[in-house]
């Protein structure tokens, strides 16, 4: 992504990006989109605020000369706006756990879904397995990486459990 963001930003004509389907959970191979200078894009993504990769440092070996260092670049280097949607935990897990269930009715059912293996749960099953989902994935990176990143936005919403904007918070530069 980083290396879109800046292929665009220097593009003198059309830049290849690759077509994501949410139904196979992966990049569609051979698949690209024109993306031809535009005045504006709009980048969404849980982690786009990120600034690092919780890895550790590579160790420095003092008999190898050192190369110079290049200054790290991330996604959000390339933002000009920033908008952080926010909400409380608890509505959060309850959207995740209703669509879940929902698209156990529709997108799951196809046979080619990444989640289709879900889609003849019962109710008391896809109920559960949601909310492990949630346990062990979906609200661990809500709070160690999502949430880390929402003050790095210039803009923070605030959703009511009812998904209206309840308050709006703009960060001075």
């Amino acid at each position: 992504l980083v290396d879109f963001m800046g292929e665009v930003k220097t593009a003198e004509q059309a830049v290849q990006a690759p077509v994501y389907s949410h139904q196979a959970y992966d990049i569609v191979p051979g698949e690209v989109q024109l993306v031809d200078r535009p005045d504006i894009v709009l980048v969404e993504g849980l982690n786009v605020l990120q600034t690092g990769d919780g890895g550790r440092a590579t160790p420095v070996d003092a008999t190898r000369p050192r190369e110079p260092v290049r200054p790290r670049v991330f996604v959000s280097d390339f933002f000009d706006f920033s908008i952080y949607l926010d909400a409380d935990e608890d509505d959060i897990e309850r959207w995740y756990v209703e669509r879940f269930l929902m698209f156990r009715e529709t997108v799951f059912r196809d046979p080619r879904s990444y989640f289709h293996r879900y889609a003849n749960l019962t109710d008391q099953e896809a109920l559960s397995v949601a909310r492990e989902i949630w346990r062990t994935i979906n609200g661990v990176n809500l709070r160690e990486n999502i949430k880390p990143t929402r003050e790095r936005a210039r803009v923070v919403l605030e959703k009511g459990s009812d998904h209206a904007v309840r308050r709006v918070r703009l960060r001075r530069i």
